[in-house]
């Protein structure tokens, strides 16, 4: 199934006529540009797998296989994924919803691939956290909504897994406020839970929405009573309605209420209650968030604020994935759009390489199906195939100078020399290691005395991904080793010093995948003894700060 693609009610007049500046603002104002986070297996995969339902982009919701089910997640499109039962790529899908155009990003939850879900932090203007209701909240949370808040994003919550025995729901939200200091203004309130659970009172609108499992595949439509004191609410709540109604007033008097600046400041959430494998109270959520989640804002670039309905057009690229398409060895960057209007067969400049770059094939997406994109505004995200040189946090303008800075890039923390195992397959083997740390997820290290292959990665289950796909994608089966580096620093300066540092130290020395010179230092004394012989280089932790120095 491939995302339709967005078009005008009429075909626009360039980009660049003052005459299209309303039709590009009302575009931009139809815009929502989420990512979904939380720890893993709380259900973040499947709510996505409900949004797109809502959204007709599919007919039917997968299941992960740990479920014993023959179909698999939408959004995990890659083999590994599928394999395993967890998300370990960032998934992008777009689909219409209620007369907006809904960018959703899928990220990893498991905390191995942090550094793929923080760089997509960085394009989406807003997030949906998933809870789950019996474990609250739990460590991986913790570290995403501490990236969120480093930009004031605005965060729903959607409290999942109400079919089962979940913890009491006002200690849920006390944990929530506690520990992510966040303040919770729920919007749904459950009626009982696991055996007992019978659905949930929409405090807003005054209506209980009447649970019924079973219907977890597709599009339902649940029963509704409208008014809790009705006679309806009362026959069908029975024994439990003078209760029920006592703790609705508790919750109203107790809890915050929603505001609509608050939560678009980020200091207060709105909270809803439900099932996402039952496909129940997702729609709620989803709807709300349609409703008040901000269409794309202002980007802080190099230069100056760029507004979102400013006509020229610029973006940048926050993720890069080889092998979509294992049958095209192809590679496409993940791009979002900051300001005015792509078309077809524009021509770019990539600030980096300070050239200019017709695009003629750029796709939107759903997941792993893509199609071509005639045309995208502020907050859509495109992919622009292409066979290497355009990396992460790449900014493409019509010709401005000016590049989008604050996409995160991490020293890795874990490192291992890799050999194939067929030594015939060792081209395969650094071939395939190149264009994979184009992606971010992991790095790679080529030492300027040795034919030793080193890389690097956060997280162990990285490595895993990296043994995977090469086997899969590339025919290199490949073995890990110890590998003696303490920490890796990228090196720039004067290039005298350079060739000082080369001759005294160069067993230590490498060429990352893009070609930069690298440190790779055994200990930590060792790095700060480089440091100290060689002060007038400089000895960065993220190769963006080499790259602009």
């Amino acid at each position: 199934m491939s995302v339709q693609t967005v078009r005008a009610a009429s075909e626009p007049a360039p980009a660049t006529d003052p005459a299209n500046e309303g039709g590009l603002a009302r575009e931009v104002a139809r815009r929502r540009t989420f990512a979904i986070i939380s720890h893993p297996d709380a259900g973040k995969t499947t709510v996505t797998e409900k949004l797109l339902l809502f959204g007709n982009a599919i007919g039917l919701a997968g299941t992960v296989k740990a479920r014993k089910s023959n179909r698999h997640a939408t959004s995990d499109w890659m083999a590994m994924e599928r394999e395993r039962g967890i998300s370990v790529t960032t998934s992008v899908m777009q689909f219409d919803y209620r007369g907006r155009v809904v960018n959703l990003l899928d990220t990893p939850g498991h905390e191995d691939f942090s550094e793929d879900t923080y760089r997509t932090l960085t394009a989406v203007d807003s997030a949906l956290m998933v809870i789950d209701g019996a474990k609250g909240v739990e460590s991986r949370t913790i570290k995403l909504l501490e990236v969120c808040r480093l930009r004031d994003t605005p965060i729903m919550t959607f409290i999942n897994k109400l079919d089962r025995e979940i913890r009491e729901p006002i200690q849920l939200l006390d944990e929530i406020e506690d520990v992510l200091q966040i303040e919770c203004a729920p919007m749904t309130w459950p009626i009982g839970s696991g055996r007992f659970f019978r659905g949930v009172y929409h405090l807003g609108l005054d209506r209980i929405i009447c649970y019924r499992p079973g219907v977890g595949d597709h599009v339902h439509f649940f029963d509704t009573i409208d008014g809790l004191a009705s006679d309806e609410a009362r026959a069908w709540l029975g024994d439990d309605h003078a209760g029920f109604v006592d703790e609705v007033e508790l919750i109203q008097g107790a809890s915050h209420p929603f505001d609509e600046q608050a939560f678009l400041d980020g200091t207060r959430s709105p909270v809803f209650f439900g099932t996402a494998l039952g496909n129940f109270g997702v729609r709620e959520c989803v709807d709300h968030l349609v409703e008040h989640a901000p269409s794309p804002g202002k980007r802080e670039a190099s230069t100056r604020d760029v507004q979102p309905d400013e006509a020229p057009f610029s973006g940048f690229v926050f993720k890069v994935q080889a092998n979509m398409d294992p049958r095209h060895r192809d590679r496409i960057a993940f791009l979002r759009v900051c300001s005015g209007r792509y078309r077809q067969g524009m021509r770019m400049r990539n600030a980096r390489l300070a050239r200019p770059v017709k695009v003629t094939d750029a796709v939107t997406f759903l997941a792993g199906d893509r199609k071509r994109a005639d045309e995208a505004y502020a907050g859509d995200i495109i992919g622009l195939p292409n066979h290497g040189g355009i990396c992460i946090a790449d900014t493409f303008t019509e010709g401005e100078v000016l590049g989008f800075r604050g996409i995160p890039n991490f020293a890795p923390e874990l490192f291992r020399r890799v050999r194939p195992r067929d030594p015939l397959k060792s081209k395969q083997l650094a071939r395939g290691l190149r264009q994979l740390s184009e992606e971010g997820a992991s790095q790679v290290f080529f030492p300027l005395l040795s034919n030793d292959i080193v890389i690097g990665a956060v997280g162990p289950l990285q490595f895993d991904l990296v043994a995977f796909r090469l086997d899969d994608e590339y025919r290199a089966d490949c073995v890990f080793e110890t590998a003696r580096v303490f920490t890796v620093r990228w090196v720039s300066g004067d290039p005298g010093a350079i060739s000082e540092l080369e001759r005294r130290s160069g067993e230590r020395l490498a060429l990352d995948g893009g070609g930069c010179l690298a440190y790779l230092a055994p200990t930590r004394a060792n790095l700060a003894l480089a440091e100290e012989r060689f002060g007038e280089l400089r000895f960065a932790a993220t190769r963006e700060h080499a790259e602009h120095d």
